[in-house]
């Protein structure tokens, strides 16, 4: 139950005074609010950027293509020949130094007449330009007189909207929320405050929304730290406690002699690399012991994790037990289905797909097998976590692309048998900082290197104009048998936009190259895109064109050539799985990043990193630097849980002290429990980690 304390904050925003049904669905229209706005929301949506209306100057004095504010009395107006004319209607506006011609296209000609009459001082503040000479202001943000400049303030927020919301009526229902806010104990450690100078939380929420200057809501300032420590605090506190009830459930041993797993090593085409014998051996070591496993396994693009799960997997059914792998998506999970069943099956593992599209009768005939042990592995998508799907004694439980999958997910798979292990992976290395904000309930192991036999991409940057000698290059390639990606850019973000820039490129390219040309992209259906695939494997398409579908999984090695069109849209990790499509067997392969200039900077350094380097790692750091942690992660995308206030190429310094804290706070009482906890209680239910919040009540 959430305390009734922060009930006024969980209220619904169109509670709010002065906002009412229809700018509360506006409201709700802003990002990650699918079951409507609440007045906490409201609160938490801070502004992006400030207007500094602290400049007011004379006109003579004022510089151009700045906001400022002028005092000046109205002294003409040419308004257009007739109500109907496009012409603007234009008013000029002087004081002793100078004048100023302030133009209103498509306006209210009444409006304009009542609020600048002529003769009257008025104080008008927006951005002043030049044009032909003259000093102009279009559409001024304000026309106010003395009263009104007095309840201005000087440096205003501006913020994020929907279409339809105005600034005003954010900036309303803003003082609404604060207002409205309850005074809340403090949740910061002493020493962590004075250490880190930061302000209370209200204090801090009121400079956010309020500000005296425009560094006040700068993400490295003291009051957005302090909303940012909070966030991570929050998120520590949850990640620790769901580790404990998962620590708390007594696990058990998986005695086995590692017979199945040497088997399947037997049969694989290569050697294990060091790192991959190291992940081994951790996982293996968890496995035996009593307690749970809760491991994460991190490796670049083509480092071999999927080997790594099989062998767990196996090494649990040796034990007597069963094991399930998820991944986030059908192409995935099949994929991962059709390179494992022949390893499998040479070892003795009796292995099913089960995915949102199977059939009646396969769907029955998989829950009876695992029901009755006759399946040793299910791999499968979100279709796993169905009611209906019943283990007969799950003891594994591995999670691929774990970003994409929440923390209830991961519990949901894990609550399919009694002290089930967990181990999750992701092909998108992950700085450090990450790994303990996102993955601080697990160990972690980390595959550095890549199996012997993997090729080096040839990585170049070319501008778009050459892309007709790219084209003339993929002739020649095509002919002497090689296939190839071409990825298609992303347009403004806009999955519709997408399809149809890959659908003209595939039509182009089918010009050239008839029938060899596949398409797949994200709005084809399962069946569709999986025909389109098995083609390319198949090598009857030559070059697939696709939008960024093919980005995680997609596993061709006789695929050696990729082509990113536009890469100057695309992040950093992504442009890095991408390439990772290539180079996966035995042919030389290379990677063509085709931008069109000119370039900003981190653009640039985005490019020349990849040129530079193939270490997933480094990439990521650099990727963190430049982008910060939703992108990193592909959380932007894949609506993994990002933070609100967190900016961890900002804040990533504080992870490290917020773990400490919430540590400290658990080993005082492991249940949070007592007046001196009351706050961090609190804490849990505002951010909204409930799920950890329910563990503390239900114990």
């Amino acid at each position: 139950m959430r305390p009734s304390l922060l009930d006024p904050l969980f209220a619904p925003a169109g509670s709010l005074p002065g906002i009412g049904p229809k700018n509360a669905r506006l409201f709700d229209r802003l990002p990650g609010k699918p079951d409507g706005a609440r007045v906490v929301d409201v609160l938490f949506h801070l502004p992006y950027a400030t207007l500094d209306r602290r400049a007011r100057p004379k006109i003579r004095d004022a510089a151009p293509d700045t906001i400022v504010t002028i005092e000046a009395r109205v002294t003409a107006h040419h308004e257009p020949p007739n109500a109907r004319s496009r012409a603007p209607f234009k008013v000029l506006v002087e004081d002793e130094t100078g004048d100023v011609e302030l133009v209103f296209f498509l306006a209210n000609h009444d409006w304009v007449r009542s609020r600048l009459p002529i003769g009257a001082t008025r104080w008008i503040s927006g951005k002043l330009e030049l044009w032909d000479g003259r000093r102009q202001i279009v559409h001024p943000d304000r026309v106010l007189n003395a009263e009104e400049l007095a309840r201005l303030p000087a440096v205003e927020p501006v913020y994020g909207l929907t279409e339809g919301l105005l600034q005003r009526t954010v900036a309303r229902a803003v003082e609404g929320a604060l207002k409205r806010s309850p005074r809340l104990p403090e949740w910061i450690g002493a020493e962590t405050l004075r250490l880190l100078k930061l302000p209370g939380f209200a204090e801090a929420l009121a400079a956010m929304h309020r500000p005296a200057a425009p560094a006040d809501i700068d993400p490295a300032g003291p009051a957005a730290t302090r909303l940012a420590y909070d966030e991570l605090l929050a998120n520590q506190l949850a990640l620790l406690l769901v580790r404990a009830r998962m620590r708390g459930i007594a696990g058990r041993a998986h005695v086995a002699e590692g017979a199945l797993g040497k088997r399947l090593e037997a049969e694989l085409p290569f050697s294990l690399t060091r790192a991959q014998r190291k992940a081994v051996d951790e996982i293996r070591a968890d496995l035996a012991a009593e307690k749970r496993m809760i491991r994460l396994l991190q490796g670049d693009v083509g480092s071999g994790k999927t080997v790594v799960a099989l062998i767990a997997m196996a090494e649990v059914v040796e034990a007597g037990r069963q094991a399930a792998m998820m991944a986030p998506t059908e192409v995935l999970a099949r994929q991962h289905y059709e390179r494992m069943a022949p390893l499998a099956e040479k070892a003795g593992l009796r292995m099913a797909l089960m995915t949102g599209r199977d059939k009646a009768s396969e769907r029955r005939a998989t829950l009876e097998g695992l029901a009755a042990r006759k399946i040793d592995i299910a791999v499968g998508t979100h279709a796993l976590l169905q009611e209906g799907v019943a283990f007969a004694d799950l003891g594994l439980a591995v999670v691929d692309e774990q970003h994409r999958f929440g923390v209830r997910q991961r519990l949901a798979l894990a609550s399919k048998g009694e002290t089930v292990d967990l181990l999750v992976m992701t092909a998108t290395p992950i700085p450090r900082s990450l790994v303990l904000a996102y993955f601080g309930d697990m160990d972690v192991s980390a595959l550095r290197e890549k199996p012997p036999g993997r090729q080096p991409i040839d990585t170049r940057v070319l501008p778009i104009e050459r892309i007709g000698e790219v084209a003339a290059g993929l002739t020649r390639a095509i002919s002497s048998g090689a296939r190839a990606y071409w990825i298609c850019p992303l347009v403004e973000e806009s999955e519709t936009l997408d399809v149809a820039a890959a659908e003209e490129r595939a039509a182009q390219l089918r010009a050239l190259f008839g029938h060899a040309v596949g398409l797949v992209h994200g709005k084809m259906s399962g069946p569709d895109k999986d025909a389109a695939m098995a083609r390319f494997e198949a090598g009857q398409t030559k070059i697939l064109v696709a939008t960024t579908v093919v980005e995680v999984g997609v596993d061709v090695p006789e695929a050696t050539i990729m082509i990113v069109e536009h890469a100057e849209r695309f992040g950093l990790a992504q442009l890095h799985q991408l390439r990772g499509r290539v180079g996966r067997g035995t042919g030389r392969s290379s990677c063509l990043l085709l931008y069109k200039g000119p370039l900003g900077d981190t653009a640039r350094a985005r490019l020349e990193t990849l040129r530079e380097t193939e270490d997933g790692f480094r990439i990521a750091e650099e990727d963190l630097r430049l982008r910060g942690e939703g992108d990193v992660l592909g959380a932007r995308q894949a609506g993994a849980p990002g933070f609100r206030f967190a900016r961890l190429e900002v804040h990533g310094g504080l992870v490290a002290r917020a773990r400490e804290e919430a540590q400290a706070a658990l080993r005082r009482s492991e249940r949070l429990t007592g007046e001196e906890n009351r706050g961090l209680r609190l804490l849990l239910y505002l951010f909204e980690r409930d799920e950890a919040a329910k563990l503390i009540e239900a114990g």
